[in-house]
Order: C-alpha cells, then structure tokens, then sequence
C-alpha cells in the first residue's frame, strides 16, 4: 500500500495484514512504556478542514506510540482562511518535512484528488472526506469485532459469517459505506435500516440487504448492531418529520434494547453519540456497547497503518 484513501478498494489480504499487525500493536498500549522506535525521525501531520476529537487524537497517539513527530495543522488559524488553495497547503506541509499526511475534509474525493494528483509525494491517510469513506473507523470497526469474537487468537481469522446491521442516517454516513465494503470483503453478511429518505440513490447495487423494520431486525438477535448518528449538519432539508419519529421507528429504545439484552448482539457506534435520539441511555451504557473499545482500538489500528505505510520508507 501507498496510500489508505477507501475500503471500497482494498484488498482482502491488505486488509488481514492491518488487522493482524494492529493485534501486535494492541500488546504495546498494554506496556508500561508504550513506545516504539518504528517510525523515528519520520513526521505526521494531521491535517484537518473538519473538527475532530476521536480521530485527530487518535492519528496522534498512534503517530506518537511509534516514535514518530506530529505536526497538527490548524486550518481555522491558517492561510487557508485566507483562501491558500489545498495544493499550496500540502506542498507547504511537506516542504517542511511531512511524510505522511493524515486527511480530514469536508469535500467528498478530496482524498484521492491529494493521492493522485502529484500534489506530493507523502503517504496519504484519509481521515473522513465528506460523505465518501472513513476507511480507518471501519478497520476499527472490523479489529474491534474480531477481538470480541476471538479474543488474543483473533490474528488471521476474518468476519465471515457475521451478521452486521447498520443503522441509520446511510446517506450521509461516510462511516456506513466504509463499513459496508471492509465487511463484505471480511466475510460478513450486512443489513442497511432507517428512514427510506436517508438511503444512498443506487444503495440497492451496494453488497446488502435493506430492512426498514428495525425490530424485525433485533429479533434476529444479529452478531452486531451500529447505529449512527444523525448528520444534521450535512442536512438541507428535512428527511423525516421529528426527532421523536425518529426515535420511535429507528433509534435503539430502552424497549428494543431489552430484545437483545444479555445476548450476543454487540451494540456499536462511531461516536460521538446523541442520547436520547439514535441510542438510549441504558444501551448507552450496557456492557454490550463497545464504543469506549472502538476509541482504544483505533490507535492500535492506526498505528498498523502508519507502519505500514512508512516503516522502511526513506527517512527511517
């Protein structure tokens, strides 16, 4: 790998090797010290146009964990608000020193468009663009499953056979459509549910099932529910009457948790999590959400791609 822009485009046996190698990251946050010497004398940035808390933090942990140095690019404070384009932005960056640039923008392709380009020479990470992909929350996603069904033999086995059901705001979810390609490329079988009008034009070639009965659903006690949050943000009209409709056709109820309580369903979220309207309190906080597991799996995630994208490239 060069660079990690999509799942759409990964590859079976790219994606084992990142999920393996972060099982053997996962030992370095049990140290006391936890640092590698990997990646030293190498630099990160982390260039965000979007605000970010789990995923900045995270790059910057894992960046750190192996010893490399972290530039975090302030685009608020930068000559980006005074219109530098996103090419003088980069080739500056790397000017100084930057050998791998970790992506968050709010323009879906953006990604790709740095990548491909020429712009730079610098491994790229896509951090999130628009509504596209989100490829490390769904390898994340993928490493944090595997781990609860496996436990420390997780290493080479992948998803199949799952059943994993998403739910919610699809259409604006770059973290659905992740999720969506890593999991059938895993093995596992996926189920799409919320409002018909938060459904992707051509959802229906995707490799799914769609149900719009999320309580059907439930009593099919899946390996796993994720339910996502609604992107009013990236909304410009109204896609369903109220946030109480909503709630009742699609959010995770005290009374549809009770369907899966104590079973084997694993309640998931990418964060950050609206109580109250995708997710309830009592879900919220059950033993079977592993949303906190999510967070700290994800720095060993993305110290894996780090690793593999710059250990033995020059400067190492």
């Amino acid at each position: 790998m060069r660079h990690l822009l999509a799942t759409r485009n990964l590859s079976y046996d790219n994606a084992m090797a990142i999920l393996d190698t972060a099982q053997e990251m996962a030992t370095v946050s049990a140290r006391s010290i936890k640092k590698l010497p990997t990646l030293r004398g190498q630099t990160v940035v982390n260039l965000f146009f979007e605000d970010s808390t789990r995923t900045r933090t995270s790059f910057e942990a894992a960046a750190k964990r192996l010893s490399a140095d972290v530039l975090n690019f302030a685009v608020k404070t930068s000559s980006v608000s005074k219109g530098e384009s996103l090419k003088d932005t980069v080739q500056t960056l790397e000017a100084i020193g930057g050998d791998a640039i970790v992506m968050r923008h709010w323009a879906s392709g953006a990604a790709q468009q740095l990548a491909n380009f020429g712009w730079s020479s610098s491994a790229v990470i896509n951090a999130g663009d628009g509504t596209h992909e989100h490829p490390t929350q769904a390898l994340l996603d993928a490493f944090t499953l595997r781990h609860r069904l496996h436990g420390l033999q997780a290493s080479g086995k992948d998803l199949n056979g799952l059943h994993v059901v998403i739910v919610g705001d699809i259409l604006h979810s770059r973290v659905a459509r992740s999720n969506v390609w890593l999991l059938h490329t895993l093995g596992a079988k996926v189920t799409l549910s919320g409002p018909p009008t938060l459904m992707p034009v051509g959802v229906t070639t995707w490799p799914v099932e769609i149900n719009y009965d999320l309580d059907a659903l439930l009593t099919q006690q899946p390996d796993a529910i994720m339910m996502l949050r609604v992107q009013a943000e990236r909304m410009s009209g109204d896609f369903f009457p109220s946030a109480a409709e909503y709630t009742r056709g699609w959010g995770l109820t005290n009374d549809r948790y009770k369907t899966i309580e104590g079973a084997g369903t694993l309640i998931m979220h990418p964060g950050p999590m609206n109580r109250g309207l995708e997710i309830s309190a009592a879900a919220a906080d059950s033993a079977q959400n592993t949303a906190l597991e999510q967070v700290a799996n994800g720095v060993s995630v993305r110290m894996a791609v780090l690793y593999l994208l710059l250990a033995g490239q020059p400067g190492q």
